[in-house]
């Protein structure tokens, strides 16, 4: 039966503007995503910024928080800081959902250009930023640590709004 609600969730996930009530939630979710996990005082102050700007999905109109996108920046540069969903609703499409989302409010306000940074092994947020028009622009070398512990680099990409 839970192999069903992964295919067919019960709501349709809801997207919103993030607050500083959601950083437990948040925290909760980047840990299911992220062997190193940020916790909810860090979020709480990532939100509490003014160059901050965060989205969250939630499992219907008031449901608990199942993903996000956390973005920070001058316009007109900002940086996708992370994206996370929570395993099971991935492979849903919400992550793009949540992309899209970040990008046109982004769009809105003034920004035009964003950057992220990506592990190179993570094949599935790679094509997830390469789906939504970003390009690599370069790489760090063993700027991240796998679970294991051993480097891996950053690929750095870019994506222009204009």
């Amino acid at each position: 039966m839970r192999w069903l609600q992964r295919l067919w969730p019960a709501r349709e996930p809801s997207i919103r503007a993030a607050n500083t009530a959601d950083a437990p939630a948040l925290a909760v979710v980047h840990a299911s995503s992220f062997h190193i996990a940020w916790d909810a005082a860090e979020f709480e102050r990532l939100l509490a910024e003014r160059l901050t700007r965060a989205l969250v999905a939630t499992d219907g109109p008031a449901g608990p928080v199942v993903g996000f996108i956390l973005t920070r920046g001058v316009a007109p540069e900002t940086e996708i800081l992370s994206v996370a969903v929570a395993p099971r609703w991935r492979r849903q499409g919400l992550a793009r959902r949540l992309v899209d989302g970040a990008l046109g409010r982004l769009a809105a306000e003034g920004y035009t250009t964003v950057f992220l940074e990506v592990e190179e092994g993570n094949g599935g947020a790679r094509r997830l930023y390469e789906r939504a028009g970003f390009h690599e622009i370069g790489r760090r070398a063993g700027y991240y640590r796998t679970a294991a512990g051993t480097p891996a680099s950053a690929i750095v990409m870019r994506r222009d709004l204009t």
